[in-house]
């Protein structure tokens, strides 16, 4: 937030690095070139595990990876991160409400959106409540993801929480 980061000598680390990673957080974060986790959470390489798709949304290949970061390299945390002004979640408010039709293969992303978007703007949401819905939604599904994921949440080996990154600010709020 401050606008300072750890100095950090990344060239000691890679001998070490090269052999193995041990990850404590996997992060899964939108695609948006200004949401950097490791930035955000001030964090050198091999200490987050980030899973990065517009939307930050959870599909087989996301979770996938996740199973990976916690089952195989011992990650006990998973942060699904939402940002201010996602344009995954504005493209799909589009979609949703003035019938924008987008090209390629967006509407097969717009397409897992569409559930946890459509709910907040059913209460009367705006963007910004579409996409703490989104982070919501995709904690609940990773908390009760089969066979790998839901387990470790049940035994408290895995812990999955929600957050929200401001691009004005820096400042990441975790929602309870």
């Amino acid at each position: 937030m401050t606008g300072t980061h750890l100095h950090h000598d990344y060239g000691p680390e890679r001998p070490q690095l090269a052999l193995s990673q041990n990850p404590f957080a996997i992060i899964f974060s939108c695609a948006d070139s200004r949401v950097a986790p490791e930035l955000a959470f001030d964090q050198s390489r091999g200490r987050l595990f980030v899973i990065r798709i517009a939307g930050n949304f959870v599909d087989d290949n996301g979770l996938a990876s996740a199973e990976y970061g916690a089952a195989v390299l011992g990650a006990t945390l998973i942060v699904v991160l939402g940002h201010s002004e996602c344009g995954a979640i504005k493209s799909t408010i589009d979609v949703i409400t003035k019938n924008k039709q987008l090209p390629g293969h967006l509407p097969q992303l717009v397409s897992y959106l569409k559930p946890p978007v459509q709910q907040a703007l059913s209460q009367g949401g705006s963007l910004d409540s579409a996409i703490e819905q989104n982070v919501v939604a995709n904690v609940g599904k990773l908390q009760t993801a089969e066979p790998v994921i839901a387990p470790l949440v049940k035994e408290k080996k895995v812990k999955v929480v929600g957050a929200l990154y401001d691009l004005r600010t820096g400042r990441v709020e975790f929602l309870s």
